[in-house]
Order: C-alpha cells, then structure tokens, then sequence
C-alpha cells in the first residue's frame, strides 16, 4: 500500500512539473495516463471519498442512514461514482447502505449483495438467508436508524436514483415503523457528486489544460485550412483527437462559424451546428468537453481567422470579448457560501444591466457529470430563475461551468453578436479561480509570431 501511495504521488509531481513547463505551451501534450494508473487514482480518490466525505455529508444533513439501490445496467447515478474503477455497472440487485452509529463512532459501510462490492463487504450470506431483501430489512431494523435516507427527488435527476420497483421492495421490506423514517437523501447526493477534494482539485487543472490543448490543436492550421475546411470536419476532428487520447466525451463537439456578412447562428442550443465552409474573417466558435479520471470539463472557446494583412480581429471584436470577460467578473463576484442559484443569477443579471451589458447567463456545476449536480445559475431560456435546481445553495469546494453570453454591436460588422464563453473554475468558499485560465484573446489563425 505504502508503494502504490509513492508511486501515485511521484505521477502528480511528474504532472505538476509537466504542467509548469507548459503554462503558455499549446503545442505540448499534457501527460495522459494509462488505463491501469488511471483506475488506481480513481480507486484512491473513491476510498478517501469514502471514508472522509460521506460522515462529513451524513452529519451536516442529520442522515444516520443512506441507502443506494441499483440493479445491472439501471443504476443509481451515485452508486456509480462509488464503485470500483474496473467495474463498468452494478452487479445484480446491488445495495450500498451507510449507517453512523453516532458518539464519535465510524460510520459503518456495507453492501446487500452477492458479491463485496469493492470498498463495501457484503453482510448477505444467501446460504443463511435466501431472500436479499429480507436480510436487508434485519440489517436495518438492527441498527434502528433515526432517518432512513433514499435518493429520489424532484427536482435533480441525479439525486433520483432508486427505481420505483426497488422502491416498493426497499419499504415493504422494513416494519411500518421503519418505513415513516424514509426520506429523501437529495442533499446527500449533490453534496457526494458536487464536493471536490484537494486532490481532485489539484489534477483538475491538468484535466483543463489537457481539454485546452485539444482545444488549441483544433483551432489551429493543424486543422482548418480555410476555404477547405467545413465546421462538422471540426467536430469530428475532436471525436477523433480525444480517442486517440484514450479519452472520451460527455457530448459531441459544437462547432459554429459567426461572420460579418451573414446572420449569427440563431440556434436554440439543441439542434445540429452549422455545416459552413470556413473562410477569412469569419469567428468560429466551439464548444468541448472531455471526461478524464472520472471528471469532466465543459468549455467554449474562439478563433478568429484572418484577412489578408491583418494581424488581429477589428476592434469592435476585441471590444466584445473584452465585455464578455467583464460579464464574467461580474458573475463570479457574486459567488457567496449559502447563496441559491438563482440569488447569484438575479444580482449579476442586475449587475450587469447596470453597466449596460445585455447579458444571458446558464452557468451550471460541474465533476463526475458535465451538467453536474448543484446549484443551477441560469438556463439560456430560464432567466428569471430556475425553480428547484436553481434553489440550491451554493457550497466550498464545488467545481463550475461558468457559461454565458454577451450581445455586443460590433461597428465593423454592422451588427451584433453574441460573445459566447465557457470556462471551468472552482470556488473555495471565499474565491472563484479559473482551473486553467480563460480565454481573454481570440486564438488567431494563421498564428502570429
């Protein structure tokens, strides 16, 4: 064990060092580990996870109990995260339950199954008791827990994992008595899928620059030749960059062109991306996510492509990205512990009508999901808040998406355009920083000097 935790510290040192000597470096590929490493990481965070986080999330949500129930290949979003690296899906009907005894007691964690389940040891001897779910009402009416939490709710998809027939099995497999302690462990859930630990946090950056670097290529004459180059040639440039990588992606890449002479693209965010042939002059905006050690980054970025003679976009283009970074500011500035989504999207849309910003904000969690579980800051078409997602508050130590966008005259084009950006940050309770920086300058193409 004492090795493996050596080794595991070398391969961060190796990829701090790594991501040292590449800060201003797209041309570099940032170190990707193998299949094997990744899943000993993985099996790392998960444990400490475990051990650490879970009585943490238990305690300040007044839960003695948790209970998760999946069955193979319909599983419970959270039983997921909890299992062992190598495991692609739950075994049979597998059941995790969490129990704190209290008085300073560890929190005791076992599985219901025919098999342990990793970091759980099963406490269900078919031999001895053929029937799982009997043996599972015994393990709970031993420990007589106060509150009984299960994760269905309203309102977060991923908090609502139990299906209703292990629903119905869970309840009539306790007293009437155990049954009215049932309740809904919602805030468990996010508080598992939204809290990132140090660790975490500290590869996260490599995660983004890895993501940055794609990113990067793609935009670059490595890929777009223009008057050749279309934007679905670019999407599918990323799919396959990322699984030459041995990465996959949460979503396929969008790729869009905006230009002077033509209408932006009037998507409603949920249909195919345009099919243009790139050319001189035009933005061509994307948007990327890749997933690595079981965390996810979600990204937009620009490229302007230049005319003949010029050496960088008319200023009217700068201006706009200038204003999308200023609406950025003013978003993050209102990044406060305990405040609800939809608080935070109220006063910086306020805010930034104030300074005459005509601003769209949809700005979401983000870690083992790339719309992730926690406080939603807006969808694009919900501006006045979004009822129950938007009412979480906000927590330390939570991974997010800040996606926006600003509409800005631009004099050279005649007209206006959205500045759309996307950025992954983290918030420490006190501050919001940016994972690998954001983008402040359009990427240019062909490079200049």
């Amino acid at each position: 064990m004492q090795k493996t935790a050596t080794f595991i510290t070398l391969i961060i040192l190796l990829v701090a060092a790594d991501l040292l000597s590449a800060q201003t470096r797209n041309d570099i590929t940032p170190h990707i580990l193998n299949m094997k490493e990744r899943a000993v990481v993985m099996d790392r965070w998960t444990e400490g996870r475990l051990d650490h986080l879970v009585p943490e999330l238990m305690h300040r949500e007044g839960i003695d109990m948790w209970v998760l129930v999946a069955r193979e290949y319909n599983e419970d979003p959270v039983l997921l995260t909890m299992l062992p690296a190598t495991w692609q899906s739950s075994r049979r009907t597998t059941i995790l339950v969490f129990y704190n005894p209290g008085e300073g007691e560890e929190v005791e964690r076992l599985a219901v199954a025919r098999y342990d389940i990793g970091f759980f040891e099963t406490q269900w001897l078919p031999d001895e008791e053929p029937n799982q779910w009997k043996r599972f009402g015994q393990i709970v009416a031993e420990r007589n827990p106060e509150k009984i939490g299960v994760n269905f709710s309203e309102h977060f998809a991923l908090a609502d994992g139990i299906s209703h027939t292990d629903f119905t099995h869970l309840k009539n497999s306790l007293s009437s008595d155990l049954q009215e302690r049932i309740v809904s462990a919602e805030n468990l859930s996010i508080g598992w899928l939204e809290t990132r630990t140090d660790e975490e946090i500290t590869v996260y950056r490599q995660i983004n620059r890895i993501a940055h670097n794609i990113i990067a290529e793609g935009l670059s004459e490595a890929v777009i030749t223009p008057g050749i180059t279309t934007t679905e040639d670019v999407q599918w440039w990323f799919r396959d960059r990322m699984r030459d990588l041995n990465l996959t992606t949460w979503f396929h890449p969008s790729v869009t062109v905006h230009r002077s002479e033509a209408p932006e693209h009037e998507g409603d965010f949920s249909g195919p991306s345009d099919k243009d042939i790139i050319m001189p002059g035009d933005i061509v905006h994307m948007d990327l996510g890749i997933e690595y050690l079981g965390l996810t980054t979600d990204t937009q970025r620009n490229v302007y492509i230049l005319r003949e003679g010029e050496t960088q976009p008319p200023k009217g283009l700068r201006d706009a990205l200038e204003i999308g970074n200023r609406l950025q500011d003013i978003l993050t500035n209102e990044f406060k512990t305990g405040r609800t989504g939809n608080e935070i999207l109220a006063s910086a849309l306020e805010n930034a009508e104030n300074e005459g910003i005509n601003a769209t904000i949809y700005t979401h969690p983000l870690g083992y999901h790339g719309h992730g579980a926690g406080p939603t800051i807006g969808l694009w078409d919900q501006q006045d808040g979004v009822p129950g997602n938007g009412d979480y508050p906000l927590y330390p130590n939570t991974a997010h998406s800040i996606e926006l966008n600003a509409e800005v005259f631009v004099p050279e084009w005649n007209r206006n355009i959205r500045v759309m950006l996307e950025e992954n940050a983290i918030f420490d309770g006190e501050n919001v920083w940016y994972i690998d920086g954001r983008m402040e300058e359009f990427y240019l193409l062909p490079r200049q000097k």
